[in-house]
């Protein structure tokens, strides 16, 4: 299932957030060999993470995480403003757009969990009116978007071949909402649920970068 989790409430998912951590040092560092920080824990964290950023974690049938990204409004810091703004025309900022990051899939986990994801990050647009996600992604990441049928219009790349870096933006029509629960083996109104019992009918906005 689809769980929808501010960093200020992992502590109620210590299984989720103990995992969620972990895997993203072993795909970023291990498997992907960037340079980032992972702690005497084994936790691969940045300051990104101490903004109470939302996540979406796909939460597996026995209770650990399958794959996670995180969200933040581009109305405080975030990553592509910070590291990538010469791949951008001007600095991304709006209430409008969040930036998305951290795409991490749990080893084994299949392209339904990437498109799962995906499809908790509409059902974010919808329910807090977001028109667009931004984010920085590599060259690995076309095929999985183009497999679950979500596929970002590209603003700036640099690098070539397996090296490129891009800066991407979303939009998410109703009919790529369709596509990408097809691939993920989710109902829309399944999916729905799943955002209303995070939230309820009236979502609160709780990002420490939007005070």
């Amino acid at each position: 299932m689809l769980r929808y989790i501010y960093a200020d409430q992992l502590h109620q998912y210590p299984r989720l957030a103990e995992e969620m951590f972990t895997h993203r040092a072993d795909q970023f560092r291990t498997r992907l060999g960037w340079d980032v920080s992972v702690d005497s824990k084994g936790h691969e964290r940045d300051a990104y993470d101490d903004l109470n950023p939302l996540y979406v974690i796909w939460e597996t049938a026995e209770g650990g995480h399958g794959g996670s990204t995180r969200f933040l409004p581009t109305t405080g810091p975030v990553m592509v403003n910070d590291h990538f703004s010469h791949l951008t025309s001007a600095p991304i900022r709006s209430p409008h757009i969040w930036e998305c990051t951290r795409f991490c899939m749990a080893r084994g986990q299949g392209p339904n969990v990437a498109a799962a994801l995906m499809l908790g990050g509409g059902e974010l647009m919808n329910g807090f009116g977001v028109r667009h996600f931004v984010g920085v992604f590599d060259a690995r990441m076309v095929r999985i978007y183009k497999r679950v049928g979500s596929s970002p219009e590209v603003m700036g790349t640099t690098g070539t071949g397996r090296d490129a870096i891009s800066v991407g933006l979303w939009a998410f029509e109703p009919d790529a909402q369709t596509r990408v629960a097809a691939r993920a083996g989710i109902t829309p109104a399944q999916s729905l649920s799943w955002f209303n019992r995070a939230f309820g009918a009236s979502p609160v906005i709780e990002f420490a970068a939007s005070a």
